[in-house]
């Protein structure tokens, strides 16, 4: 008498192709290069706001969110971007 009765299948432990080659990719992981200047670009309209308009109380928040919301993208961008390793 076999000690194994129920013996599994293999395909039941096979990982399909497709799923293993279709990678979710974001919008930043996908274009990293737009994305930097993106980032930057927001960095700058923060300067001139706070630097020309931030008599009011509204333009201060804008800068303050458009500073952010630059840093966290090129950031973000940069950690996406493909290293070159060339020895």
């Amino acid at each position: 008498m076999p000690t194994n009765k129920h013996k599994r299948k293999i395909t039941a432990h096979a990982k399909s192709k497709i799923a293993k080659s279709s990678k979710s990719l974001g919008l930043i992981s996908a274009h990293p290069k737009v994305f930097v200047f993106v980032g930057l670009f927001l960095v700058a309209l923060a300067l001139y706001l706070l630097t020309f308009e931030s008599k009011d109380n509204a333009m201060f928040g804008l800068a303050m969110l458009s500073l952010l919301a630059g840093v966290v993208t090129t950031f973000s961008a940069n950690f996406a971007m493909p290293k070159n390793k060339a020895k």
